[in-house]
């Protein structure tokens, strides 16, 4: 398996580094959550679909763009809680006194349409526990 240690920093280097995991018999590709690659999420999506790589990505716009899977926090979920803390902080909260929120919901997404065309089953129990099923 190959992992990436440094991230991509160019969208030159995105196809390289996609175009290299099919030496791979088992590689993959795992998208972290960045700006960088959230402003590149087209040409990585259509990247891994032409080089037949199967991945996972941090958000659901990812898989509903054709990405095979997506597992990460619930963004309008994680915006309600901003607009508690905003609230709070209106009302007279110093900011510096309030706790650290990490993620409650996450939600994981299947595409279906991007499983058959990399010739993967996605197993029933996978896709009964996903949030959402693009077919």
């Amino acid at each position: 398996m190959q992992a990436v240690v440094s991230p991509v920093q160019s969208p030159t280097e995105i196809e390289t580094v996609i175009a290299g995991l099919t030496r791979e018999a088992t590689g993959g590709l795992v998208v972290l959550p960045s700006a960088f690659m959230a402003t590149h999420r087209d040409s990585i999506v259509a990247l891994a679909a032409r080089y037949r790589i199967p991945a996972v990505y941090p958000y659901r716009f990812y898989a509903a763009s054709g990405g095979l899977v997506s597992y990460g926090n619930n963004a309008v979920d994680a915006y309600r809680q901003s607009a508690d803390y905003v609230d709070r902080i209106l009302r007279g909260a110093k900011p510096t006194e309030l706790p650290v929120q990490l993620p409650v919901k996450y939600e994981l997404v299947v595409n279906l349409t991007t499983a058959k065309a990399l010739g993967l089953d996605v197993p029933l129990h996978i896709q009964q526990l996903a949030d959402e099923v693009i077919e």
